[in-house]
Formats: C-alpha cells, structure tokens, sequence
C-alpha cells in the first residue's frame, strides 16, 4: 500500500520528527511503502496549510492510497464539520486514512463516524481553551507592563523601562 505521511506541530519548539519517525517505524512493520511525508508547523485551526494543502493536491492525483497521521488532533482541530469534510474527501477519492494513536479511527469501521464527531469536537474545545489561555496570559502581562518577550528576568524589563523614560516613552501607555 502506498501511504502519505502527514505530521503537524504547532510551534517550532515542538518536536515534529518523532512523530515522523513512529509512524516510519508502523509503516515499515506493516509493509507500507512511503510515497511521501507531508510536515507543516502551524496552528491546526488553520483551514489553509501549506503541507496540508499539497497533500490533498496529491490526493486529488491518487498518488497515495492511504493517509496516515499521529492523532486526529494533528490532522485537524477546526471543528467537526471540517474535518469530516476533510477526511470524506479522502473517502470519495479512495484514499484511506488512518490515526496512529487512535486505532480507532480509521476509514474502515463501523464507529468511525460517531467517533470522528466527537472527538473532533474535542480537538476544537482544547483549541479553545488554548486560546482563552494565551489571550488571558496576555492580558495578564499587559496589566503587569510586561508585553513583549515572556520570560525575561527583572533586571532586564528595568533596563528596558530606564531607557524608556530617557527617551521620554510612556511604556505603561505602549508609546
């Protein structure tokens, strides 16, 4: 069977390879043969990715007759509307897809699609929540005059506050 990898992280701090590497290892122990391995570093509530793109452009090719991803959170975190969309699509083109950590979710099966609805449910509710988080975090530092580099010591936001008001900027109005 000629399999498409397709890997996503979210930042560039998170590690993509081992996630290639594990489903490289399954394919070989299954006798697959690796047509290609997509990777993108990008938010997976994006609809539009660049690997993600190129890989449906190569279905829409059958250059693949499966697709193989780590978890349903890597594939997609949009909602369940798009990533049913996403995965029929593959369907109709009769391509096969399969979740690595997740056995059970795969093209064949008879839960396939009660299981995909709520779980992609679930990957749009932790998107959310990921959100609510950052977006609170930022409020958080923008009350505390501390909006731009995260994690800096004291002594380098005094340094940076000194040279503010030299110059005569309000830091505290973001001038």
């Amino acid at each position: 069977m000629k399999v498409a990898i397709y890997v996503r992280v979210s930042t560039t701090k998170q590690e993509g390879r081992n996630q290639e590497l594990q489903l490289i290892n399954y394919c070989k122990t299954k006798g697959y043969e690796i047509k290609n391995t997509y990777s993108d570093v990008i938010s997976g509530k994006e609809t539009s990715r660049p690997a993600f793109d190129s890989l449906f452009k190569d279905a829409r090719m059958r250059k693949f007759d499966l697709v193989l991803f780590w978890a349903l959170d890597r594939f997609s975190r949009s909602g369940t509307l798009y990533t049913l969309q996403k995965l029929k699509e593959l369907e109709n083109l009769g391509i096969k897809w399969e979740s690595y950590t997740e056995p059970y979710f795969s093209s064949i099966g008879e839960f396939k699609d009660v299981i995909l609805s709520i779980m992609s449910t679930l990957a749009k509710m932790e998107r959310e929540k990921i959100s609510q988080r950052t977006k609170a975090g930022l409020a958080a530092s923008k009350k505390r005059h501390l909006v731009g580099k995260r994690g800096t010591d004291k002594k380098q936001r005094r340094k940076r506050s000194d040279v503010g008001v030299k110059r005569g900027v309000n830091i505290s109005k973001g001038n």
